[in-house]
């Protein structure tokens, strides 16, 4: 299994970053990340010079990455500077400053690039890029916008408008009054305008954000009650409330707000309010992936034409042993009740995107329910749901993660640690297929799918097996009783049929 380490550094116009990355079987996964709020976009004067200040605080930050990128080849690290770079007129001079400072060379993008870059960063993170999407990145100095779909961006696109340079043009003292606030929105709406009717024209099924001006965003709207699932334009209206009465940065109070974000706060907030009204945005989810996760998959050379909870399984499948013709077996075996279950999950049962999606989710617990055997198999079930719901698995969102780890967990043993799971939840039909196929397949032997499907029966299911083939296995015989103590346990009756001669499956 290859593993290797990769590096990105991103010398944005707010803060340089270094982000280290694992490859595993052509997945990344984040390993070690430093970040400097260096705030390069502040000491660029209007003549568009870098100030000593501004470039001293860069270098001493690129002096600290150098120690982190000590062994490294220079093939395997990729260094890119943003706007405030590539608009500094003396920014060559410091270019060979930072260079030598590094230790690697430092490639100064376009704004297209560095919304390619950012676009691929996302898609990466996203649990469904295959989903048209709009995706906005408030940097220091430039605001990138990307619409994409799967790997493949659509209209790219990069204004010359930041929270560094808009804090300072608009914010300078750090007042907040409706005068200050209605400039700066004014003159992201006027930058907007230039962009805004392509972008609407060619539409979006979601919008996200990403970087550092929308994730303090969604802390701060969510920790304090003004938001609930990300940015909306009803909690942005909120937040101008309470920046209003707080009147300066000084006297603002909000839970979530980090020291570091606090003086670039009112300009990415004026120009994410201009992208929710130009845009007609009523929603805006958050990504943490973005121009360092998309400079490592560029450096990587290899883009995932699928959707990358897949290839997040298959990496998973190997790197922890799984194994796999135990895990088929179970998966195709779970895969067959559950057509019993819902019957239209049949006809598309192939691996490809068009499968039904709690399929989806019953097949890659059935693949992964058994990893929790390389930490012990004691109790391995238990071990198997830590993993699930606490590694980096690139494309699940932490929501999709803590569901594998509820279905992995209910897989064996005691029900009644999913007992407050709804009662309505369809993650109950997915549990018992599961469940019956771990049993079908205890064994080990490779027996295939067997003669048994299930049927809803109200809130309870009936499991129909064929009599000859049942008695032959006194130990399933066993376990399917076991089951139905089980399910009674949580309210739910399991009745068990015997069909005398009728053949359900190969």
């Amino acid at each position: 299994m290859m593993q290797e380490l990769i590096a990105a550094i991103d010398l944005g116009s707010n803060s340089f970053r270094l982000q280290v990355g694992r490859i595993v079987n052509d997945q990344i996964y984040p390993l070690d990340g430093l970040k400097e709020a260096v705030r390069l976009a502040a000491g660029l004067s209007p003549a568009k010079v870098l100030d000593v200040a501004s470039q001293q605080r860069g270098l001493a930050a690129l002096l600290r990455f150098n120690e982190r990128l000590r062994g490294f080849d220079n093939d395997s690290v990729r260094a890119v500077a943003t706007n405030t770079l590539r608009v500094a007129k003396n920014a060559p001079e410091f270019l060979v400053q930072a260079e030598a400072a590094l230790g690697v060379p430092i490639e100064v993008i376009a704004g297209r690039e560095e919304a390619r870059l950012i676009y691929v960063g996302v898609a990466h993170t996203l649990p469904d890029p295959h989903r048209q999407q709009l995706v906005v990145d408030i940097g220091g100095g430039s605001t990138e916008f990307i619409i994409g779909k799967s790997f493949e961006p659509i209209l790219l696109e990069s204004l010359y408008m930041g929270c560094v340079s808009y804090s300072l043009q608009h914010f300078p003292d750090g007042r907040v009054d409706k005068r200050a606030l209605k400039d700066a929105e004014m003159a992201a709406s006027r930058e907007l305008q230039t962009i805004a009717h392509a972008y609407r024209e060619a539409g979006w099924e979601v919008a996200v954000g990403s970087s550092g001006s929308a994730k303090a965003l969604i802390e701060i709207l969510e920790q304090n009650g003004l938001s609930e699932g990300g940015i909306t334009r009803e909690g942005l209206e909120r937040l101008k409330a309470v920046l209003l009465r707080a009147g300066s940065l000084d006297r603002l109070q909000l839970a979530g707000l980090r020291a570091d974000r606090l003086p670039v706060l009112l300009g990415g907030f004026a120009i994410m309010s201009a992208v929710f009204k130009e845009f007609g945005i009523e929603r805006m989810v958050f990504s943490e992936g973005a121009l360092r996760l998309g400079v490592l998959y560029d450096l990587l050379g290899r883009y995932h034409h699928h959707d990358l909870r897949d290839a997040t399984v298959s990496a998973f499948v190997a790197r922890y042993s799984v194994d796999r013709r135990q895990a088929d077996e179970v998966a195709n075996t779970a895969a067959h009740l559950f057509a019993g279950l819902v019957p239209e999950s049949a006809n598309n049962s192939g691996n490809g995107n068009g499968q039904h999606p709690d399929l989806r989710f019953l097949r890659w617990a059935a693949m992964l329910h058994e990893i929790g055997i390389s930490v012990a198999h004691s109790s391995y079930h238990k071990h198997s749901a830590y993993i699930l719901a606490n590694a980096d698995m690139p494309g699940f969102s932490r929501m999709d993660q803590g569901r594998l780890a509820r279905l992995v967990l209910a897989h064996r043993g005691k029900l009644e640690r999913v007992a407050a799971l709804d009662p309505d939840s369809p993650d109950w039909q997915l549990i018992l297929c599961l469940r019956l196929a771990a049993v079908l397949h205890r064994a080990r032997d490779g027996r295939g799918v067997p003669p048994v499907e299930i049927r809803c029966d109200g809130r309870g299911f009936v499991v129909t097996a064929r009599e000859g083939w049942l008695k032959q296995l006194p130990l399933t015989a066993a376990a399917i009783d076991e089951e139905q103590r089980q399910w009674f346990s949580v309210g739910r009756s399991l009745v068990l049929h015997m069909h005398p001669g009728r053949t359900l499956a190969a």
